[in-house]
């Protein structure tokens, strides 16, 4: 069991971030999964929610949408 999100266990909650994500990311600009995917994993703010400092990964996917619309 996961007591608190660290650098380290932080890992374990972003596959599930970045698929609802990118659900909403290719319903919102007409793309494909896949390519939702790529776009989500190569921005600025997969590597901001990667890295457990920024809380990024507080965020619900609604407001992780709003944010690489704005930051990609």
């Amino acid at each position: 069991m996961i007591n608190a999100i660290t650098q380290e266990t932080l890992y374990l909650i972003l596959p599930s971030k970045v698929s609802q994500l990118a659900v909403l990311y290719a319903k919102k600009f007409g793309v494909t999964a896949m390519e939702a995917l790529r776009t989500i994993y190569c921005s600025n703010t997969y590597r901001a929610l990667e890295d457990e400092s920024t809380k990024l990964w507080h965020l619900g996917p609604v407001a992780l949408l709003e944010y690489i619309s704005e930051y990609h």
